[in-house]
């Protein structure tokens, strides 16, 4: 497992290759997602935070996972645009990974080591959050039921 968050990469849907290097300096707010979630009204919250605080330098970086209740059914290619077309998404998102598990995403292998849950290292359900640091060394976590508005006060201290 890696020891930098920076060291990290993810695929995007179009199998494109995202080196987390390019986020050092930005506040990252990483969001494990699914369109067929009850919880996917949080794709509204999330892309207003989003388009608030981009420009100061906030990512928000969405992971989709099908391994709560199959809420993410759909391809990478559809899920995408299901995200855009519904939910308004313009953050990026990656391809559709596992948080938990023996195929756990190295990002999420890494996010939950820094901080685990209240019960534990696993993922309990879609639309658990990590906010990073801009250094990459504090990483805070949030339940799913966390709504993205009550990340404000955080996402603002951490932006300085």
């Amino acid at each position: 497992m890696s020891d930098s968050f920076y060291a990290l990469s993810a695929q995007t849907p179009a199998g494109k290759t995202v080196d987390f290097e390019t986020f050092r300096g930005k506040v990252v707010l990483v969001v494990n997602t699914a369109t067929k979630c009850g919880l996917a009204p949080q794709f509204d919250g999330l892309e207003k935070l989003h388009q608030e605080f981009k420009g100061q330098g906030l990512a928000v970086v969405g992971f989709p996972c099908d391994q709560f209740a199959n809420q993410e059914p759909v391809n990478d290619a559809d899920m995408e645009q299901v995200c855009k077309v519904n939910f308004g998404v313009t953050f990026p998102l990656m391809a559709k990974i596992n948080v938990n598990g023996p195929e756990t995403h190295p990002v999420y292998q890494y996010l939950k080591s820094k901080n685990k849950g209240l019960f534990g290292e696993d993922i309990k359900w879609n639309f658990t959050k990590f906010l990073v640091s801009r250094d990459g060394t504090s990483i805070q976590r949030y339940a799913p039921t966390t709504e993205p508005s009550a990340l404000v006060k955080d996402i603002v201290a951490q932006l300085g």
